[in-house]
C-alpha cells in the first residue's frame, strides 16, 4: 500500500536577497501537481500553506539576514514534516527558498535515528550552499542549509532536532549539478567531505554514471530524501528561477536523474525550492517541475521492470 502524500506549502523568500520564491507553492499548484500525482494512483493530501514572518528585506548584519524569520520559518517545516512522517505520511515540501531545507531535513534526521535507518540526501542544485556567515558574500541564509545541516551555524538553525548535527555523517550527502560555488566554500566543502558530483564531473561521465556512483550505496533500509532546487535545471530548461546559473542538465538528463531515483523505490521525502514565478514564462518552470516529480513517483515511457 502506498503512502499517503502531504503537499506542505512554506510560501515565503526570507533566506534570499531576490524576491519571489514565496510564490512557489501557489505555482505548483497551478501547475497541477496534485492531480499528477493523483494519476499514478497516489493518494494526495494538499495541507495547505504554513504561516511564518514576512520577509523584512532587511542588511545583513553580523554577515546573516533575517534570522529570527528564517528560524520561525525552519520551526514551522520541522514540525510540519516530522509530523508528517511520523503519521506515516509522505512529505513534499513546497518551498519557498532553500533555507527551508534545514528545517525539513533535520526532521526527516530525527525520524531517521528514530526509526532507526540511516538517511542519504540528494541534493540537486546549481549551488553548494555550504557557507557560512564567517564566509559568506551575502549574508543569505538560502546559501548556508548544508553547513547548518551538518552542524556549523547558529544554534536555533543546527539544534531544530535532538540529534545535532542533524547530518552527523556530511558523507551521507550527495550534490548533483553543482556549477557556482564560491571562492571560500570549495575550502568549506572540502573540509566537510561532501560528495559532489558537480557539471564537470557529468559532463565527463554522463547522467547515469554519475546517478549510479551517487546512489552506490544505498540499503534497503535507506530513507532517500530529495532536495531539488529549480535551479538545478539549466535555466533554458527552467528560467523561473531567483539565480540562474547556466550550464545545468537538460531537461532529458534531469529525467534519467529522477526515474534513476524512482528506480531505487527508497524515496521518502522531497523539497522542491526556489521556484520563482515572478521570473518565470507562463508559469513553464513549474509545470517542467511538476513533469520531472511525476518521474519521481513512477513515470516512464514504458513498463520496466
Amino acid at each position: 500500500m502506498k503512502e499517503t502524500i502531504d503537499l506542505i506549502g512554506a510560501p515565503t523568500d526570507v533566506g534570499a536577497s531576490i524576491r519571489g520564491a514565496s510564490m512557489g507553492p501557489e505555482a505548483l499548484r497551478v501547475a497541477g501537481l496534485q492531480q499528477a500525482l493523483a494519476r499514478h494512483a497516489l493518494e494526495v493530501n494538499d495541507t495547505g500553506n504554513l504561516a511564518g514572518p514576512p520577509n523584512p528585506a532587511s542588511a545583513a548584519p553580523a554577515g546573516i539576514r533575517n534570522l529570527d524569520e528564517v528560524v520561525q520559518w525552519n520551526r514551522a517545516v520541522y514540525q510540519a514534516v516530522l509530523t508528517s512522517r511520523r503519521n506515516g505520511r509522505f512529505p513534499i515540501l513546497l518551498g519557498g527558498d532553500h533555507c527551508l531545507a534545514i528545517g525539513s531535513i533535520s526532521a526527516i534526521a530525527q525520524h531517521c535515528r528514530d526509526a532507526g535507518k540511516p538517511l542519504m540526501v540528494l541534493w540537486l542544485d546549481a549551488h553548494a550552499d555550504a557557507n557560512t556567515h564567517m564566509i559568506s558574500p551575502t549574508g543569505n541564509i538560502h546559501g548556508m542549509p548544508i553547513a547548518c545541516l551538518c552542524g556549523d551555524g547558529p544554534d536555533e538553525l543546527t539544534r531544530l532536532a535532538d540529534i545535532h548535527p542533524a547530518v552527523p555523517d556530511p558523507a551521507a550527502i550527495r550534490q548533483i549539478g553543482i556549477r557556482s560555488v564560491d571562492a571560500e566554500e570549495k575550502r568549506q566543502l572540502r573540509a566537510l567531505g561532501i560528495k559532489v558530483f558537480d557539471m564537470r564531473y557529468i559532463d565527463e561521465n554522463g547522467m547515469r554514471q554519475t546517478m549510479e556512483m551517487a546512489l552506490a550505496d544505498l540499503t534497503e533500509d535507506t530513507h532517500l530524501h530529495v532536495s531539488f532546487d529549480a535551479d538545478f535545471l539549466d535555466p533554458v530548461v527552467a528560467p523561473g528561477v531567483g539565480t540562474p546559473v547556466l550550464g545545468g542538465p537538460t531537461y532529458r538528463e534531469a529525467q534519467l536523474c529522477m526515474e534513476m531515483i524512482a528506480d531505487t523505490g527508497r524515496l521518502g521525502s522531497l523539497d522542491l525550492m526556489e521556484l520563482n514565478p515572478a521570473r518565470d514564462m507562463r508559469n513553464q518552470t513549474a509545470e517542467v517541475v511538476v513533469d520531472l516529480v511525476e518521474s519521481l513517483f513512477g513515470k516512464s515511457t514504458l513498463i520496466r521492470p
